[in-house]
């Protein structure tokens, strides 16, 4: 009976995928209901760890843009700048995180990953691997790597459409 499992979540799948064909709305739920199901574990998992989610997501998205500063860091987190500003007051606090003055504007802090900071890394890697594979139970490697490839393709064409004007609407002009 386990095996037959994975060939019913394909069904599933294709079901899913039919009726969004019929339904448009539902890529844009389900990609959303997943996203917030996985924050939701990811959450779950963390628990006991000493941090929460946004402050996992500040040093893992550091951690890939050592030397950004706090502006920009909350444009790649999509955040406000102050709500970045509070969650990096907590970080420096631990000790995981430090400001370091702008070489030549003096309002601009650069941010940088302490030595501490380093074994966090690799817990949240670990916590992310658990609850990926929490998700993908059930899922082959073929249908993994599809699934990557469409979402980078989503990704790209969103990405391109966000850089480019909205048919229909003029720029607003001030001035």
């Amino acid at each position: 009976m386990l095996r037959s499992e994975p060939r019913l979540r394909r069904i599933h799948l294709l079901e899913v995928s039919t009726s969004m064909e019929a339904n448009s709305s539902t890529l844009d739920f389900l990609l959303h209901d997943v996203a917030r199901l996985l924050r939701k574990r990811f959450e779950q998992n963390a628990r006991g760890s000493g941090l929460t989610r946004s402050q996992w997501q500040v040093l893992t998205y550091l951690a890939q843009n050592e030397g950004i500063n706090q502006s920009g860091l909350a444009e790649l987190l999509d955040v406000e700048p102050i709500t970045l500003c509070r969650i990096v007051d907590k970080l420096q606090a631990f000790g995981l995180i430090e400001r370091c003055p702008h070489r030549s504007d003096r309002r601009v802090w650069i941010l940088r990953l302490t030595p501490a900071a380093r074994p966090k890394l690799t817990q949240v890697r670990k916590l992310g691997d658990m609850t990926r594979s929490e998700a993908l139970a059930g899922v082959s490697a073929a249908d993994r790597a599809r699934l990557l490839e469409t979402l980078q393709v989503l990704k790209a064409n969103l990405t391109d459409a966000c850089d480019a004007p909205v048919a229909g609407q003029k720029r607003a002009s001030h001035g």
